[in-house]
């Protein structure tokens, strides 16, 4: 499954304070690419955003941004990136803590698709991809980290943490890799079905 961290607005758009990165942008663009093409072959797709449903379920964030009224439930920094959202296909949640996994119904869609690996994508690769990165690890899923769709605000951090994930928890590939993977394998599951 393509498992998508955070390709919400308020990370996406110049609009919002947390959706100024060019790294950012560029990992959107690049995801966008890579799930048109999963969704050809049929491979799951999982997707969150984070939001709050009352200043209560904000946890302590020290990026001041995050406790902004936009980040509540229907605020203005809520909607998925169009470019990469499709709601008639991927599996959307929110969440409010770092991981995709944490408090999330994820496992269950996962378990409900018979996955074993999850390809991983979002932002910020330093906070909430790293955390994802390690919980689908420990969850015990094979787990791929596609940098060109990973986006944080420098490349700096963004470099680092697939360095040091890549040496722990999962291998790092690039977008054009899973795409050569995903119609590889989309076209063996046309070929049995014949």
């Amino acid at each position: 499954a393509v498992v998508v961290v955070d390709f919400q607005v308020g990370f996406t758009d110049p609009r919002f304070e947390l959706g100024k990165s060019e790294y950012v942008h560029r990992a959107v663009e690049q995801t966008a690419k890579l799930l048109k093409v999963a969704r050809a072959n049929n491979i799951p797709v999982a997707s969150c955003r984070v939001g709050w449903g009352s200043e209560k379920d904000i946890g302590y964030w020290k990026i001041g941004a995050l406790h902004h009224k936009d980040w509540y439930y229907g605020g203005a920094a809520q909607p998925m990136d169009p470019r990469i959202y499709d709601p008639a296909y991927d599996f959307n949640f929110y969440k409010n803590a770092p991981s995709i996994f944490f408090g999330t119904p994820l496992m269950s869609f996962l378990t409900k698709q018979c996955v074993d690996t999850t390809i991983i994508a979002g932002c910020n690769t330093s906070g909430c991809v790293r955390a994802s990165i390690v919980d689908a690890f420990s969850y015990g899923f094979r787990v791929i980290a596609v940098e060109d769709c990973c986006g944080d605000v420098e490349m700096g951090p963004h470099n680092s943490n697939l360095q040091d994930c890549g040496r722990r928890y999962c291998d790092v590939v690039n977008a054009a890799d899973v795409i050569a993977y995903f119609n590889r394998i989309g076209g063996n599951k046309k070929s049995a079905a014949e």
